[in-house]
């Protein structure tokens, strides 16, 4: 884990969520609360989940895909 420093405690203090780059290949990033990140992730596996997409019986169709 990162400590941020106290400049960067400033910055997350203001905009939110707060967007980083990476100034060696120009990536950006956004920092969210870990709580945030949570709820987050919830609602995706969920919508995954229900959509079916880890369902074993649809990996057939992944090679039809790859084929492409």
């Amino acid at each position: 884990m990162i400590e941020l420093t106290e400049e960067q405690l400033q910055a997350i203090n203001g905009e939110s969520p707060l967007r980083l780059l990476n100034p060696g290949t120009k990536e950006a990033y956004i920092l969210v609360r870990a709580d945030v990140y949570e709820r987050m992730r919830a609602v995706i596996d969920g919508a995954t989940r229900r959509a079916g997409w880890d369902d074993p019986k649809l990996d057939a169709y992944e090679q039809y895909r790859k084929q492409s």
